[in-house]
């Protein structure tokens, strides 16, 4: 990094500058000084919009600008490096390819080439602006030196100050629709030295065109120089449209060092191609490559092309991610929309001769579903959409009402629209809306890009509503076998919670049952079958009727318990299930208790203390069918509160279950004399708020109160 950093700041007149609206000037004076303080050799931009929803890419410097299409709108989601130091606000630094798979591996699959990346957070005082990205040569060592870590949090301090001044004068800088370009238009073209070489020389600007093509180089490639300027190589040449020869251009690009290929041009000419990039561009030497040959063809080809195909890959990675319908539309609205510049997406199913909306993002509430049921008779584009597997787009306002004039659905406040069709296993499904608040040309690359999401989307759609059908089914079944509501037992006063776990299917083989065994004995059982699925639901509701007919015929605990754990072993299941059981003299106030395997109950007694009670625990249920299970007796004097629930409330992974059960204890001796309800709040506690639940939770307060005359 060059020592001169400090200097070459003037925060002063750049503030004026910014205030006085010339705020994007400023930035790009800036960027255009970073090769120079680094030897980073492009980046690019990004502030927060307004919403602060999405990072939007305002400026790129170097050939940063042909990378960056499918992130020039990101979501604040999305797991990529810039979101992260913007929602962290720290420096984010990525020291090579092996590190960017293993952390990023979106990114990754759509940039296979070798280089170091940095993402730094622009933030003065507590708001965040945006971040800057620098790319670095692969050659770069793996970490950061102490003076680049200071050099780039001076830089970023350096660009919060012009973006928060500009805000302060109340001229906010923001992205508009396209980045700018930090360079410097004064950069030499090659020298007329250049042009006496017996090579051939080109020089591909940072827009990948031709910018200079020596009389050699042009006749070489066997076109007039006139007709290469301008354009893309691979574009302009036929025979080097194959992938691999863009690819080789961009990985000299992205990682700073020099590549080199050769190429066929018909109809028997072997050309070398060597590629000398920097910060202004790459200078190409060509020459005759008829000894240079090394394998065949199709060995020296081992690359495609990601440029085109990130969103597809991206899309297609993302959608692994997705369970539900719901899942899938958030994807598709937070990681795919806002690269295109799209406002709102909706999705929408043919079913039962009627338009079906599956899901929308974007749209203001109401708008969407107004036109939920619509008559697949009807002439929408909604419907021709639903029922026709050809993709539609509509760029303008004026191109839609021709074709639906006068129908509503064309008043969603949009200006573009892109209907694509949902097609899996030879099925249409239904259409994926893109709405755009814009009008927006829809080139060719970009409809085929579009069209293959399509595709994409479609088959994670069809997963997702196999699995929400599976999911409302089997919801359906454990609430059928889980207690509506638990009866009043005079003396006793009852609380329960059950919460489903976050992962799998969201249903488990926690249950809890309170049963009338006679006039003063009430039983009382809490359980957990292994597992988090449709069987473990199924063996729970079993195992649950197992205990209210055994508890009916003899109460006693232990007589339970092996009769229920026997009743297992003849099931031939091989699932286990662990077991509180307990039968409570309500004329007494006192339970005896047995248990199989099942994490110990709480006691809060009168005195204000919390304590764990200690039953002789048993086996867990279908181990050993002559398993037995000795009871212990409890006194539940007036005031007395019993804490029994299941292993997801104190088990999490990587957790110290000995500190679990100690936080609960705690928890307990704090609430304890509060009202029932309040109380199984409070111990449900973290669990209630967690996001993701690795196991269900069952909680059942018994509490001893006075007799109701």
């Amino acid at each position: 990094m060059s020592m001169s950093w400090h200097a070459s700041s003037r925060p002063g007149q750049e503030a004026v500058e910014a205030s006085a609206g010339r705020g994007p000037e400023v930035l790009a004076r800036i960027l255009r000084s970073v090769p120079e303080l680094f030897d980073a050799y492009m980046g690019g931009l990004y502030l927060l919009s307004d919403d602060r929803e999405l990072l939007e890419l305002v400026m790129t410097l170097g050939a940063a600008r042909q990378f960056t299409r499918p992130w020039q709108r990101i979501s604040m989601t999305a797991p990529i490096p810039v979101v992260e130091a913007a929602r962290s606000g720290r420096v984010v630094w990525v020291g090579g390819a092996e590190e960017m798979a293993r952390r990023y591996p979106r990114v990754a699959v759509a940039m296979p080439y070798a280089f170091c990346l940095s993402a730094v957070p622009l933030v003065e005082g507590e708001r965040t602006y945006g971040v800057i990205f620098l790319l670095w040569p692969a050659d770069h060592p793996r970490d950061l030196s102490t003076g680049e870590r200071d050099g780039l949090e001076a830089l970023a301090r350096r660009l919060a100050g012009v973006l928060a001044e500009a805000v302060r004068a109340g001229r906010p800088i923001r992205a508009g629709p396209r980045p700018g370009v930090a360079e410097d238009a004064s950069a030499a073209p090659p020298t007329a030295m250049a042009a006496r070489l017996p090579e051939g020389v080109c020089d591909i600007d940072l827009d990948g065109r031709l910018a200079e093509v020596t009389p050699a180089a042009a006749e070489l490639l066997g076109e007039p120089a006139e007709r290469l300027l301008g354009a893309r190589p691979w574009a302009a040449l036929p025979w080097l449209r194959d992938p691999v020869y863009e690819y080789h251009y961009r990985a000299a690009l992205m990682s700073g060092h020099p590549t080199a290929f050769v190429a066929l041009r018909p109809p028997d000419r072997w050309l070398s191609f060597q590629l000398f990039p920097d910060a202004s561009g790459v200078t190409v030497r060509i020459s005759a490559a008829d000894g240079e040959l090394t394998g065949t063809p199709a060995e020296r080809a081992v690359h495609t092309r990601p440029g085109a195909l990130y969103h597809l890959l991206h899309l297609a990675s993302a959608l692994t991610e997705a369970i539900t319908v719901q899942d899938v539309v958030t994807m598709v609205s937070e990681q795919i929309l806002p690269a295109f510049g799209g406002q709102a997406v909706a999705v929408l199913m043919a079913e039962g001769g009627r338009l079906r909306i599956a899901g929308h993002r974007g749209y203001p509430p109401g708008l969407v579903d107004q036109f939920d049921g619509t008559a697949l008779t009807e002439s929408t584009p909604g419907v021709q959409a639903s029922t026709n597997p050809v993709p539609a787009f509509f760029e303008t306002r004026a191109e839609l009402e021709r074709l639906y004039p006068e129908r509503h659905e064309t008043q969603d406040g949009m200006a573009a629209w892109a209907y694509l069709p949902l097609v899996t296993s030879r099925r249409l499904i239904g259409t994926c809306v893109l709405a755009f608040a814009e009008p927006h040309p829809f080139d060719v690359e970009e409809r085929a890009v579009l069209t293959s999401l399509g595709g994409l989307i479609a088959q994670a759609l069809d997963r997702a509503r196999l699995y929400d059908t599976k999911l409302v089914l089997a919801h359906g079944l454990q609430e059928s076998l889980l207690p509506h509501a638990l009866p009043a037992v005079p003396s006793l006063e009852i609380s329960a919670r059950y919460l489903p776990c976050t992962e799998g299917m969201d249903v488990g083989g926690d249950f809890y049952d309170l049963i009338r065994v006679g006039p003063d004995t009430v039983a009382i059982v809490i359980g957990d079958v292994q597992g988090h699925n449709v069987n473990a639901a199924a063996l729970m509701g079993q195992v649950r009727t197992a205990v209210r007919a055994f508890a009916a015929a003899d109460a006693d605990p232990s007589t339970v318990l092996a009769r229920t754990n026997r009743l297992l072993a003849d099931l031939d299941t091989a699932l286990l299930a662990s077991c509180t059981y307990l039968c409570v003299d309500l004329v007494r106030r006192e339970a005896r208790l047995a248990t199989a395997g099942h994490p110990v109950p709480l006691l809060y007694g009168q005195d204000g203390r919390a304590k764990a009670v200690e039953p002789i625990v048993g086996l867990v249920l279908n181990v050993d069918p002559d398993a037995e299970y000795p009871a212990i007796r409890i006194d539940l004097p007036v005031g007395t509160t019993l804490v029994l629930y299941t292993d997801g409330l104190i088990e999490t992974p990587g957790a110290d279950l000995g500190r679990a059960l100690a936080d609960l204890t705690a928890t307990l001796a704090r609430h304890g004399g509060e009202p029932l309800d309040r109380l199984a709040d409070a111990l449900i506690g973290r669990a209630g708020h967690a996001e993701h639940r690795t196991d269900d939770v069952a909680l059942l307060l018994v509490r001893s109160v006075p007799r109701e005359p």
